[in-house]
C-alpha cells in the first residue's frame, strides 16, 4: 500500500511504498512505545498533583473539598490508565491489532489531560495571581514532560497537550487584563513550540523504526540466503555422495578385474596394456582418495594424536619423494638442516608438508625450492619457491576445492586442486597457524608455526608400514549387491589362494552358509546393499549366526560426512572404494594375523 504524509489519525508515515504487514508493525511499535513509557509519567503526574493541591490547601488558595475532587478525578484517570497498561502487557497483542490499543491510549491521554486542564481551573484563586501562575506552570510542565512518555504516539500526545493547555489559555483570555492576556499569548507560543518539538520527536522515532525494520529485513534476507546456501550445499553433498558411490562401484570392480588379470600369464603387449589400465585406475583412485580425504576431514573423524619427533628425518623423507620430479623439471631443491624436535601429529603434519612441497615443485618451472626452519617461541617450518606466484585476488581462493591457477584445461599432471584444501583443514585440526606470502612472477612462501617439544622429552619416530608378507589361505565371505563386484572380488581372492563364497544380501549369504562346517576367517561386505540393508548390520548378523567375532572389512563408496562417522564407529576395518589390490591384500593379512 502507498502511504504518504500522515494517515487519517495524524500518525506520520514514510513517503514510500509500505507493505500492509510492515505498516502494521511500525504502528504497533509506536503504540508499544506509549504503553512502555507511560507508567513513570502517569505516576509522576499523580504525585505532582498531590503536592500542588496540598500546597494550595495549606495556603488557603483552594478549598479542601475542591482539591479532593480534583485529586479523585485525576486518581481515577491514573488508575484507568494503569489498568489499560497492565491489560496491554498481559495481552501482548499482535501487530495487526494496534488500532484498538491506539484508541485506548488516545482516550487515556485525552482524559488525563482534561483532568489537569479543566481541574486546574477549579484550583485557581481569582484574587491571587501568584498561585494562578504556579498552577499554570505546573500544567505547562506536565504537558512538556509528557513528550518522552506519550510522544511515541503523536495523536495521544496532542490530545494530552491541548487538553491541558487550552482551558487555562481560554480562562486567561476571559480575564481581560494585560497580565493574563500576556500569559495567553506566551502560552499559545509555547504550545506551538512544544507541538513542533513533539512532531520532530515523532519523525526521529519513525526514522529509527524504518531503519530498524530495514535492518531486520536485511537480516531476514541474509538468513534466508544462508538457509538457501546451506540447503544447496546439503543437496550438493548428497549428490556428490551418491555420484561418488555410483562412480566408485565400476572403478572398484575394474581395479579387481585388472588385478586378477595381472596375476595371469600374459604376453608383453598384453602386460603393457594391463599396466596402462592400472595407471588409469590409479589416477582415478588418487582423485577419489583426495575427495575422500576432504569428506573425512569435514566429517570430523580424523583426530590429532600429538607426539614428539625430530623434524629433520621427516623433511628428508618428503624431499626424497619429490627428488624425481625436481630432477625431471631441472630445478633445485634445498633442505636446510634442523636439529630440533616438535610436538604434533607426525602423520598429519607430514601430509601437510608433503602437499605444500609438492605444490611448490609443481608450480616452479625455474629456480629453486627451499625448505627450512626458523626457531622462535614456536618452530616456523617454511617452504619457499621461485614459481609463478599467486595474484592477491586469488590468494583466498586457492584453499577451495578444485581451484587451480593457470590450469583451465584441467591437466591432471598439474594436480587436482585439492592439496591446499586438505592442508587448510589439517592445519585447523593440528592447531598449526599457517601464513602465506606471494608475489606474481617472484614466488611464494608457506610458513607453519609448530609447537616445539619440551626439553628432555623422549623423541620417537612413527612406525613405518611393514611390507606385505606371505599369508595362509582363508575362507572369506563376500557380500555385495552388484554381481560384477562379486565376480571381480571372487576372481581376485581366488587368485590369491583363498576360498570365497559371494552373495548379494545377508539372507542369500545365510542360505549359502547353512551347510558350512567351519567358521569363516573373514567377512568382506559393501556398506550399501539391496532392500535398505547395510553392511554393518549384515556383518553383525553373520557374526551372531556363527557365534564368533569374525574379522570384517567394510567397503563403502559413500563420502557423506554422517556416513563416514557411522562406518568409522562400527567394529569393522573401513576401506573406501576404489580399493587398490595392494591395500586390500595388506588389510586381509593384518586381519588374519
Amino acid at each position: 500500500m502507498a502511504v504518504h504524509g500522515r494517515d487519517r489519525r495524524g500518525i506520520q508515515v514514510a513517503d514510500t511504498e509500505v507493505p500492509r504487514q510492515r505498516f502494521d508493525e511500525m504502528r504497533a511499535e509506536q503504540v508499544a512505545g506509549f504503553y512502555h513509557n507511560a507508567t513513570p509519567g502517569t505516576i509522576g503526574g499523580m504525585v505532582a498533583a498531590v503536592i500542588l493541591a496540598s500546597m494550595l490547601v495549606y495556603t488557603k488558595a483552594t478549598a479542601p473539598r475542591t482539591a479532593v475532587i480534583f485529586l479523585s478525578l485525576l486518581g481515577l484517570s491514573t488508575v484507568a490508565r494503569m489498568v489499560l497498561i497492565h491489560a496491554y502487557r498481559k495481552a501482548k497483542p499482535p501487530a495487526w491489532d494496534w488500532r484498538r490499543w491506539s484508541f485506548g491510549a488516545i482516550a487515556s491521554s485525552l482524559t488525563g489531560g482534561l483532568c489537569w486542564g479543566v481541574g486546574a481551573l477549579f484550583l485557581l484563586d481569582p484574587n491571587r495571581a501568584e498561585f494562578q501562575f504556579i498552577v499554570f506552570l505546573t500544567c505547562a510542565a506536565m504537558a512538556a514532560g509528557a513528550i518522552t512518555a506519550l510522544g511515541t504516539l503523536l495523536p495521544a500526545y496532542y490530545c494530552n497537550l491541548f487538553a491541558i493547555m487550552v482551558p487555562t489559555c481560554v480562562w486567561s483570555v476571559l480575564q481581560g487584563d494585560v497580565l493574563h492576556l500576556t500569559y495567553s499569548v506566551l502560552a499559545v507560543l509555547w504550545v506551538a513550540v512544544i507541538a513542533i518539538l513533539a512532531n520532530s520527536f515523532s519523525e526521529l522515532l519513525m526514522k529509527a523504526l524504518r531503519l530498524q525494520f530495514a535492518n531486520l529485513d536485511l537480516a531476514n534476507d541474509l538468513l534466508s540466503q544462508k538457509e538457501l546456501a546451506e540447503s544447496a550445499n546439503i543437496a550438493k553433498s548428497r549428490f556428490l555422495a551418491s555420484a561418488s558411490h555410483d562412480l566408485r562401484q565400476p572403478v572398484h570392480a575394474l581395479g579387481m578385474f585388472v588385478g586378477a588379470l595381472g596375476d595371469r600369464a600374459l604376453d608383453d603387449d598384453s602386460r603393457r596394456l594391463v599396466s596402462q589400465i592400472q595407471n588409469s585406475v590409479g589416477a582415478l583412485d588418487s582423485l577419489f582418495g583426495a575427495i575422500l580425504d576432504i569428506s573425512r576431514l569435514d566429517a570430523g573423524v580424523i583426530e590429532s594424536r600429538p607426539r614428539t619427533f625430530a623434524i629433520q628425518p621427516l623433511l628428508e623423507r618428503i624431499c626424497r619423494e619429490e627428488a624425481p620430479e625436481v630432477k625431471r623439471k631441472g630445478i633445485a631443491l634445498h633442505l636446510l638442516p634442523c636439529c630440533l624436535s616438535v610436538q604434533t601429529d607426525p602423520i598429519l603434519f607430514e601430509r601437510v608438508l608433503r602437499n605444500l612441497l609438492s605444490n611448490a615443485v609443481r608450480y616452479t618451472e625455474r629456480g629453486r625450492v627451499v625448505i627450512g626452519c626458523r626457531r622462535g617461541d614456536r618452530l616456523s617450518v617454511e617452504i619457499w619457491d621461485t614459481g609463478c606466484g599467486i595474484p592477491a585476488d586469488q590468494q583466498g581462493l586457492i584453499f577451495q576445492e578444485f581451484y587451480q591457477i593457470g590450469n583451465p584445461e584441467r591437466d591432471r599432471a598439474r594436480g587436482l586442486g585439492l592439496g591446499l584444501a586438505i592442508v587448510e583443514r589439517l592445519t585447523r585440526i593440528l592447531n598449526i597457524p599457517m601464513h602465506m606470502g606471494s608475489r606474481v612472477d617472484k614466488g611464494s612462501v608457506f610458513k607453519l608455526s609448530v609447537a616445539l617439544a619440551a626439553t628432555g622429552q623422549a623423541v620417537t619416530e612413527p612406525a613405518q608400514d611393514s611390507s606385505v608378507v606371505a599369508h595362509r589361505p582363508l575362507s572369506i565371505l563376500v557380500i555385495d549387491d552388484e554381481v560384477a563386484i562379486q565376480e571381480a572380488m571372487s576372481s581376485l581372492l581366488v587368485g590369491w589362494g583363498h576360498s570365497v563364497v559371494a552373495a548379494g544380501s545377508c539372507t542369500e549369504m545365510l542360505d549359502r552358509a547353512a551347510g558350512f562346517t567351519i567358521t569363516p576367517d573373514l567377512i568382506i561386505s559393501d556398506y550399501r546393499l539391496r532392500d535398505a540393508e547395510n553392511g554393518i548390520a549384515t556383518i553383525e548378523r553373520l557374526r551372531n549366526e556363527f557365534n564368533n567375532d569374525i574379522p570384517a572389512i567394510l567397503i563403502t563408496g559413500d563420502t557423506a560426512p554422517d556416513r563416514i562417522r557411522e562406518a568409522t564407529a562400527s567394529d569393522c576395518f573401513l576401506m573406501h572404494k576404489p580399493v587398490s589390490n595392494s591395500r586390500l591384500r595388506a588389510a586381509i593379512i593384518n586381519l588374519a594375523d
